[in-house]
């Protein structure tokens, strides 16, 4: 139980975790969480100590972080990434400031994406480039468009209209950029903005979200797109469809598979989705909504695995269902069960798709889902729940939480449309975790510039030293360090233990 303290009741793991990361939009996982000294029990303190470090935060006392502080040669920026943990209520709520305020919040803590830039600049030329942008229209967002901007690129953006966050929106536009969004949009409009958008900057470089506006762009706008430079695809689910195309030969530029970057997976996917679509469902349904549940997770990748990790630490009841047995294998010794959804659906208390594939919760599997059930998609692909096969599900009023009837099966509780659910009813992903897939994309951007005319006209995957470029810089943000060697590890390929054993036999 919380314990009483001077400036407000000190909350447990669960609540403040929700707090912090809906308030504030800030990266839990990768953090430090400050430990006050004298407000909890040992008991109380190792609880939340466990949940901390299974959501990937590095725990200190307020008086070693003090102590340590001390000593600006160890620890260059380190406050900049460092939680307190305290009461709640002191928290600042940034979904209340203006779309100006909410764009300075994120840019001040987004040090590896502003600092890669100021590089970048000085070895591209970003003058020529004129880049579309179809991405969730947020915060973060609008900090990448500004970086570009500012390093001499014409940008825009396109958004669908569920994933805009219309301050942002308007404040972009105050500052010259062009914006084909809105989220008062049809459907009708927003496609209709999205050619807009193309025959406005008429771009020679875009970055894609799903694919989705680059193959508008073959279909409708084929001179254009033959004439692109090449494009930045950032989700599990572009890459598949890119993928596709150049099976089929239908690519006509390159596509780099920013997703494919250890730096975009290892983070963005595992640790971003994954946190935040747990805190934007505790902030629908109560900070607790995960303890003693029933949860299954559909699909074990890089998200999957993120969320089913974090919702074990909130104390849910964990199975994972996958088609792949070597990702319900990894999900097995994770400590998790595997299971066929034709199993573990009947008795789930909440399922999640994390699949990017449609239809991967089908009209079947609803039908067997049980009466109640909370359904959500943290995977964020257009029918990854086959709401299309209920007939006119949708009602007039729409809500972040509604009740749906499903034709010959139970009511259940869904979430978001059935949408992702961390972009439409939340903040998206942490600013921290965007710091470090905006510089995947800039330097996929870079790339493209330098090479994207020699470049084939298929996937692509970033050069190795990339992805080490940008941990580099974002460790050192941190204040933390790699190991430094001083003399060259690899070993002579002709040297094997026989060889070894030889020469310790004979010394």
């Amino acid at each position: 139980m919380p314990i009483n303290h001077a400036h407000g009741e000190v909350p447990d793991f669960p609540t403040w975790a929700a707090a912090m990361s809906q308030t504030s939009n800030r990266s839990l996982a990768g953090a430090r969480l400050v430990l006050p000294d004298d407000t909890m029990t040992d008991c109380q303190r190792q609880r939340l100590i466990s949940q901390a470090q299974e959501w990937g935060m590095v725990v200190q006392d307020v008086d070693s972080v003090d102590a340590t502080a001390s000593d600006d040669s160890a620890r260059p920026h380190p406050a900049d990434f460092d939680l307190p943990f305290g009461p709640t209520e002191t928290m600042v709520d940034m979904r209340r400031s203006s779309g100006g305020e909410a764009i300075d919040w994120a840019q001040s803590r987004m040090p590896i994406l502003t600092g890669l830039m100021a590089r970048l600049k000085s070895e591209v030329d970003f003058g020529s480039a004129r880049i579309a942008t179809c991405l969730i229209l947020e915060p973060k967002t609008a900090v990448l468009l500004r970086e570009l901007k500012r390093a001499g690129a014409e940008v825009g953006v396109y958004c669908e209209p569920g994933a805009v966050d219309q301050r942002v929106a308007d404040q972009l536009k105050q500052e010259g950029i062009t914006v084909c969004a809105d989220s008062s949009w049809d459907d009708d409009q927003a496609r209709q903005g999205a050619l807009d958008l193309m025959d406005r900057i008429n771009p020679n470089l875009i970055i894609d979200d799903g694919a989705s506006f680059a193959r508008l762009a073959l279909r409708e706008r084929p001179r254009m797109a033959a004439d692109l430079m090449g494009v930045a695809e950032e989700t599990t689910s572009g890459v598949r469809a890119f993928a596709a195309m150049e099976r089929d030969e239908a690519l006509t530029f390159p596509v780099i598979a920013v997703n494919d970057s250890l730096m975009k997976t290892d983070f963005d996917n595992a640790h971003g989705t994954g946190e935040t679509c747990l805190t934007t469902m505790q902030s629908l349904l109560g900070a607790h909504c995960f303890q003693g549940q029933r949860v299954l997770v559909v699909g074990y990748g890089p998200v999957g695995r993120g969320f089913a990790l974090g919702a074990r630490a909130l104390g849910a009841h964990v199975s994972v269902s996958d088609t792949d047995p070597r990702a319900a294998l990894r999900a097995v010794f994770d400590g998790f069960p595997s299971q066929d959804t034709s199993e573990a659906l009947p008795v789930a208390d909440m399922v999640i798709s994390a699949t990017g594939v449609t239809h991967t919760i089908d009209l079947e599997d609803m039908q067997a889902m049980k009466s109640g059930a909370v359904l959500a998609v943290i995977g964020g692909i257009a029918n990854e729940v086959a709401l299309d096969r209920i007939p006119n599900w949708l009602p007039d009023q729409v809500d972040e939480v509604m009740t749906i009837s499903v034709p010959d099966g139970p009511e259940l509780t869904l979430i978001s449309q059935g949408d992702g659910v961390n972009y439409t009813a939340g903040g998206g992903n942490p600013i921290e975790i965007m710091d470090l897939s905006f510089a995947v994309q800039v330097s996929a951007l870079a790339h493209l510039i330098r090479h994207g005319r020699e470049l084939d006209r298929r996937v692509h995957r970033l050069p190795d030293q990339v992805d080490r470029r940008i941990a580099s810089l974002a460790l050192e943000a941190r204040g933390y360090q790699v190991r430094h060697q001083a003399s060259e590890t690899v070993q002579d390929w002709r040297t094997t233990r026989f060889d070894a054993r030889r020469e310790k036999s004979q010394a």
